[in-house]
């Protein structure tokens, strides 16, 4: 299967961390021999820039100004920046096994990944990791480093969380689990202090989660809990779905990307205490409001009187699947 790890090391290729104008080469070999140097040797004035190199400051320059053919894209990422900035000004920190140390975010989306290998313990600062829209089905908490606070899985094939619960992150702050295929009630005990105990925010939108009333007993335990996100699944359906979780949940913010006023909470104070109106089913409104392309049955009724013409009838049927 292909690994973090694998799609890290092609990332750095696209970086281009060894090519001009970062890394060490003809363009700043000085430097290389300036760092050898001992620390004992008495510090003298700024030498001149060799005749065919360039001083760090006019390498950096190429990577910022957006004329320059080296110039990163407007909307690459700051660790993107970061990892190309050094390369320049200190090229030797990413040798070999030292580049992990400066790796603090690491994204890696819809690169065909299917596995969290055991390399991403090599992370050792590791805060942020996006692994949205790639084909990851499960994910080995022992291979995650315990400094991350933020998991991002968006977009995934994720159906179990057994393994990732084995032993999570325990600083995590945000999960993000949204279109995947959780469904429930077995996947509903893994969502609770006992493995999140710093949770501020979780997504769990558009899978097949469908026990509101279950999934809110185990969601009350997170006290830390403040954005909430579960739009897309069937118990979203249900006629007090909102009320419900707005009511039994009362130290979230937001729900849904949508913010929870006093007011709100206030008209569905009391709600969650009558489990009686948590109905096992769904209102769906559907309007309709154009049909194109359909004859139109006024042109066969304009037949003179006593006309033994024949009269012709359409029927139509529109149908909805879910």
């Amino acid at each position: 299967p292909r690994s973090v790890s694998a799609a890290f090391q092609e990332y750095l290729q696209h970086l281009g961390l060894q090519d001009f104008p970062c890394g060490l080469g003809s363009w700043n070999k000085s430097r290389l021999h300036a760092r050898r140097r001992t620390r004992a040797e008495p510090a003298g004035l700024e030498e001149a820039v060799p005749p065919g190199e360039e001083s760090p400051e006019a390498l950096l320059e190429l990577l910022r100004d957006q004329h320059s053919p080296w110039a990163l894209p407007p909307d690459c990422s700051p660790q993107d920046r970061l990892l190309r900035e050094v390369a320049v000004l200190a090229p030797e920190l990413l040798r070999g096994s030292r580049i992990f140390q400066l790796v603090k975010s690491l994204r890696i989306l819809d690169k065909g990944v299917e596995e969290v290998d055991k390399g991403v313990l090599r992370f050792q600062q590791l805060e942020e990791l996006i692994l949205s829209a790639n084909n990851i089905s499960r994910v080995t908490s022992a291979h995650l480093p315990r400094t991350l606070k933020v998991l991002e899985l968006c977009y995934n094939a994720v159906g179990d969380l057994q393994d990732l619960c084995a032993r999570p992150p325990p600083k995590l702050q945000h999960l993000g689990l949204g279109y995947n295929r959780l469904c429930g009630p077995s996947q509903e005990k893994y969502l609770t202090v006992d493995f999140w105990p710093n949770l501020v925010s979780l997504d769990l939108s558009f899978n097949s989660l469908t026990d509101l009333p279950g999934l809110v007993s185990q969601l009350s335990t997170l006290q830390n809990l403040h954005i909430l996100l579960l739009q897309g699944n069937p118990l979203a359906l249900t006629p007090t779905y909102r009320g419900f979780l707005v009511d039994s949940l009362p130290k979230l913010f937001i729900l849904d990307d949508i913010h929870i006023w006093p007011e709100e909470r206030q008209q569905f104070h009391h709600l969650a205490r009558q489990p009686e109106l948590i109905r096992g089913e769904a209102r769906v409104v559907v309007s309709i409001g154009e049909l194109k392309g359909l004859p139109n049955p006024e042109a066969f009724q304009l037949l003179e009187v006593g006309s033994e013409g024949p009269v012709i009838t359409y029927s139509y049927c529109v149908t909805y699947e879910f």
